[in-house]
Formats: C-alpha cells, sequence, structure tokens
C-alpha cells in the first residue's frame, strides 16, 4: 500500500502598506504551498514582491490568489460579477502574481481562489467556470486548487483541468460540502488540539466530515491553512506533526486531472 502524502498550503501576502497581517514567515516554515494575495482583496505590490521572495527561498509552491475588489471587507463580502467580468479579474490578478514571483526568480504553479468569490464559486457552477476559464486563457497548465466536493471540483474535471481538492483545517463544513460561513458560531476552528486530529481522521479515511457528523467522501490533495487566523503558525505546526506522526508525508500536490 503506498504511503500516503498531502500538501498543506496557507493564504499569504495579505499585508498592505504598514499594516500587518498573519506570520507569513512562521508559516513559510511548516506549509508546501502558499497562495499570495494579488493586491486586490489584500495585499500590495511590495507585500507581493517580499512574500514571493519568501516563498522561492523556502523552495514553497507560489499560488495567485486572486479575490473580490473590496479592501475594506477584505474580499470576504459578496458581490455580483457578469462571468465575462469575474474572468478578467482572475486573468488581471493572475498577470500580476505571475511576473512579482519571475522577478524573485520563481513560477507560479497553482491559483485558488479567495473568501466570497471561491465560496460564490463553490455553489455557483457558471461563476466557478468563468473564472476558471480565464486562469486558463493566461496559463493553461496551471493547476486549480478547487474546494472539495463543491461546484469548483465539478467544473475544472468537466474542464479537463490540472487541479488540486482542498480541505480545511480550521473551518467547519456544511452536509453539502461547503464551508459555514464565517459569521456563524463554531465556523472557525481555533483549537489546535481540535483541528490536528480532526484532519488526520479526514486524510486518513478519504472524507469531509461536516459540524453534523455527516462524513462525504473526497480527494484530498491539501490542507488548507488560513493566515489570518489568530492561532495559525500553532495550528500549521500542530496539524503538520499530527500528519507526519501518522505516518502521512507532506509534500506539494502534483495537480493531477
Amino acid at each position: 500500500m503506498s504511503k500516503l502524502r498531502v500538501d498543506l498550503n496557507a493564504d499569504m501576502g495579505e499585508s498592505f502598506g504598514p499594516w500587518k497581517m498573519g506570520n507569513d514567515e512562521a508559516l513559510l516554515e511548516v506549509i508546501s504551498s502558499t497562495n499570495i494575495a494579488c493586491g486586490v482583496h489584500a495585499g500590495d505590490w511590495d507585500v507581493m514582491a517580499r512574500t514571493m521572495k519568501m516563498a522561492v527561498s523556502q523552495n514553497v509552491g507560489i499560488g495567485a490568489h486572486p479575490g473580490l475588489p473590496d479592501l475594506q471587507g477584505f474580499g470576504r463580502r459578496n458581490m455580483a460579477l457578469p462571468p465575462e467580468s469575474a474572468a478578467n479579474l482572475v486573468r488581471w490578478q493572475l498577470g500580476a502574481a505571475q511576473g512579482m514571483a519571475k522577478a524573485a526568480g520563481g513560477s507560479v504553479r497553482h491559483l485558488k481562489l479567495h473568501g466570497a468569490i471561491a465560496n460564490m464559486a463553490s455553489r455557483d457552477e457558471e461563476l466557478a467556470r468563468a473564472c476558471y476559464t480565464g486562469a486558463l486563457s493566461v496559463d493553461p497548465k496551471i493547476i486549480l486548487v478547487v474546494l472539495a466536493g463543491t461546484a469548483q471540483q465539478r467544473v475544472a474535471e468537466a474542464i479537463g483541468a490540472r487541479m488540486a481538492c482542498e480541505i480545511f483545517a480550521d473551518r467547519a463544513y456544511h452536509d453539502d460540502a461547503t464551508l459555514v460561513d464565517r459569521s456563524q458560531p463554531h465556523a472557525l476552528i481555533h483549537d489546535a488540539s481540535i483541528a490536528a486530529p480532526r484532519i488526520v481522521e479526514m486524510v486518513r479515511e478519504g472524507v469531509i466530515i461536516a459540524e453534523s457528523g455527516k462524513r462525504i467522501p473526497t480527494r484530498i490533495d491539501t490542507i488548507c491553512l488560513h493566515g489570518d487566523n489568530p492561532g495559525a503558525v500553532a495550528i500549521a505546526q500542530q496539524v503538520r506533526r499530527a500528519l507526519e506522526d501518522a505516518d502521512i508525508e507532506v509534500q506539494q500536490f502534483e495537480g493531477g486531472r
């Protein structure tokens, strides 16, 4: 029987000017892939440059993390976008990420939608298709990181894209594999002693464990650790330790179809 392997990713590069968000340096020592904000929902050109350089120096896989144009709301407020506009929004941010990564001596290997646009695309196949075809029009070989078991995964499969299926260490799930809204009680998991064994169980069984206790069979390629969670570094460290103690190897995803 082959050894279980899984990627650990985190969202970062979300600081803005002198305002600091998260501990990117510490997270980069734990994870194998990073999703870097593209200056639209968070981040700026200088933050992108620094974060790209750090990722390259740590040999961490670089991903573009496009979000909605909503700095005040951190890209977490829903916004109505026509499909072509959504596609252009993703193209624009991916292009910026590619330029900054190249200047840092690296390259963008994957793309993961952020916040509200990701949650909307987990339910709306038309929006997911617009975002993903937009990305693929810029880089046909890019790996799409999709929310496992949702419309994102169905669309990525339908268009034949390379993809990595993602679950979350620090979020609660509905029975349809979508995430519980952050405004709801128990939506976020801040306790590393709860998050770590829960993730090991999900990876071993190949399931998402919903808040109700329902088990949803799914492909799992990568685990997200949110960089803006106050306990992000502790959760990341304990999740990685728990995976390794369970003989589950942490490595970058390959992005199969």
